[in-house]
C-alpha cells in the first residue's frame, strides 16, 4: 500500500493527473491478459486482440 500512496502523492505534487487513466488502462489490459492465459474463456477473449 505504500507504493500506491507514493504514486498518488507523485500525481498530486507533479500535477500529472492525465497519467491516471493510462495507468488504469494498462492495469486492466494486464489483468485481461493474465485472465485469458488461465481460463476456459480464452477462446472468447482472444478475438478481442
Amino acid at each position: 500500500m505504500d507504493f500506491l500512496k507514493d504514486l498518488f502523492d507523485f500525481f498530486k505534487s507533479q500535477k500529472k493527473w492525465w497519467l491516471i487513466p493510462i495507468m488504469l488502462a494498462l492495469l486492466v489490459l494486464g489483468l485481461l491478459i493474465i485472465f485469458a492465459e488461465s481460463s476456459a474463456l480464452s477462446s472468447f477473449i482472444y478475438p478481442i486482440f
